[in-house]
């Protein structure tokens, strides 16, 4: 089957960001409901989601940021007084398909560039045909798991960032409360019965958002990530999606492996912090 092209443009942009977008918020949500104590909260301010999840939360920030309205003062105001009540640094992703006046907001009250990321996409098809879906070079065997074995799932997925200073801990707390949305796929890959890989699918409105990805670093370059990708498009695939997302560091080995596996770069993302 072949699938219509599908180009980097405002409407895809918007289609992409608004899956992150609604996925955060659900994490948000989830992180409310299993630690109120942490005060989580997110607030629309049109169409731009700014989210509250601990002052030290990479998920403190605002997504949609530019593509869902002109730009506005009052709205930055607004979105700026919400961090400000936390105690929260201000961050905000924004694609390069946004409305220019946005950026020039932002420049005007001092943010900065922070940060770069690269978001990938491919089309799916709805229809069986594995033939246009990758498939795993590996021995790994991929499942889905449910809520008996999501701390098994949370301790692989941490055990994948070991090798980075202070980043297991956090990703797996990150990954207790992740496990806990009702929304969420989680997979797993397992090497002669040995869990060695973990990653995440959530959709919205026919995306299918491919996230919380990593392999423990000896069984790394086996082809886990590949394959558990192969299982979350087949999944994504007879869900309706359309659409699958990744976002990665740009030139990352993540980043590679989604480009071998049929996805292209949509657009550079910067994250931008008041200074």
């Amino acid at each position: 089957m072949r699938l219509e092209p599908c180009f980097s443009d405002v409407h895809l942009a918007r289609r992409l960001e608004r899956a992150e977008r609604d996925a955060n918020a659900r994490f948000v949500e989830a992180r409310a409901a299993v630690q109120p104590a942490v005060g989580a909260r997110w607030i629309d301010v049109n169409g731009t989601y700014a989210m509250f999840d601990g002052v030290s939360s990479p998920c403190t920030q605002t997504f949609g940021f530019g593509l869902f309205a002109l730009p506005a003062e009052g709205d930055l105001d607004a979105i700026e007084r919400f961090f400000a009540a936390r105690g929260a640094p201000v961050f905000h992703e924004v694609s390069p398909m946004a409305d220019p006046g946005h950026i020039a907001m932002l420049t005007g009250r001092g943010y900065q560039p922070a940060e770069l990321s690269s978001v990938l996409y491919r089309a799916i098809s709805t229809a069986a045909d594995a033939g246009e879906r990758p498939g795993p070079a590996s021995s790994a065997v991929v499942r889905q798991v449910g809520a008996d074995e999501s701390h098994r799932w949370a301790d692989t997925l941490a055990a994948g960032w070991s090798d980075v200073d202070g980043a297991g801990q956090m990703v797996g707390e990150l990954a207790r409360v992740m496990a806990t949305r009702p929304d969420i796929a989680l997979f797993l890959a397992e090497m002669d019965g040995r869990a060695i890989a973990a990653g995440t699918l959530s959709i919205c409105e026919g995306v299918a958002l491919l996230a919380g990805a990593s392999t423990i670093p000896p069984a790394r370059r086996r082809g886990a990530q590949s394959a558990i990708l192969a299982a979350r498009l087949d999944y994504a695939a007879r869900h309706g999606c359309d659409l699958a997302m990744v976002v990665a560091a740009p030139g990352s080995s993540s980043q590679r492996n989604a480009e071998r596996n049929g996805f292209r770069i949509a657009y550079t993302r910067t994250k931008w912090l008041r200074i």
